[in-house]
């Protein structure tokens, strides 16, 4: 079984293409190369600089963007370069080599942002920190979250739920916001600052089956009749973002037989 997948992404530049990975490349830094020599830190762009047509390459944490010259059209490279990234990091290539830092912190900022939900508090940092929202109950739920296990160390944490940049916190009564915001926010900060690992990596997958096993799973798209199809794009747009706003979230169950 592969352990990474590329998806290609369109941009709004035409010349740029991304190719989204579903696992991390990179934690907390991103990299353009525009050329092979600038990019003797990452084995995998300098293998992308032997196609005749790419002119920069860019690496965020969970993609890899390429810009091209004009001698080819995307639609008829982008599936053989995909494939070439997927087959390199399916063999355990590397994408950035690792260089001592001065000081092992990477600079991290989080901020607190309230919600309609008085009981529960976004922690939003400027890093990307799962690529796919997941929900913890309890700290059972929580055996492949670092981050989230010690979070539930505090006494006044009830629930947690973590997507994209942000970290949603549920707290008992027993605490006000105003008692605790700034002890949570700072603890959020320097965990992350120190390069610790939020999930590790094998959590997004151990989540998706721990969805599944509750019914919560949604089940693959292109099989669902019209109806749910629908029903989706609605909750995609529509409700998602208004459930994300009171720091959680919303999935498709099963469609009615």
């Amino acid at each position: 079984m592969k352990d990474f997948n590329i998806n290609i992404v369109r941009t709004t530049t035409p010349s740029i293409a991304k190719f989204e990975a579903d696992k991390f490349l990179t934690r907390h830094e991103s990299f353009e190369f525009k050329n092979i020599d600038e990019a003797s830190r990452s084995p995998i762009a300098q293998q992308l600089f032997y196609l005749p047509f790419v002119k920069t390459v860019y690496i965020a944490q969970n993609f890899i963007a390429i810009e091209k010259y004009d001698i080819v059209e995307w639609e008829d490279v982008e599936k053989e370069v995909a494939e070439q990234i997927e087959t390199y990091l399916n063999k355990g290539g590397e994408v950035i080599k690792e260089v001592k830092a001065s000081t092992g912190k990477v600079p991290v900022t989080v901020y607190a942002e309230s919600t309609p939900n008085p009981a529960v508090m976004k922690f939003v940092a400027n890093k990307k920190l799962v690529l796919k929202a997941v929900e913890f109950k309890n700290i059972d739920d929580a055996k492949n979250a670092p981050l989230v296990q010690k979070l539930f160390h505090f006494p006044f944490v009830k629930e947690i739920f973590i997507d994209e940049n942000y970290v949603s916190i549920q707290k008992y009564d027993m605490a006000g916001w105003e008692e605790i915001t700034m002890e949570l926010r700072e603890f959020i900060r320097n965990y992350i600052e120190e390069g610790n690992e939020v999930l590790n990596v094998e959590s997004v997958q151990v989540a998706a089956d721990s969805s599944s096993e509750k019914g919560t799973k949604t089940p693959e798209f292109e099989n669902l009749d019209d109806t749910s199809q629908q029903i989706i794009a609605i909750l995609d747009e529509y409700i998602k973002p208004a459930v994300a706003s009171d720091g959680g979230n919303i999935l498709f169950d099963r469609q009615l037989q």
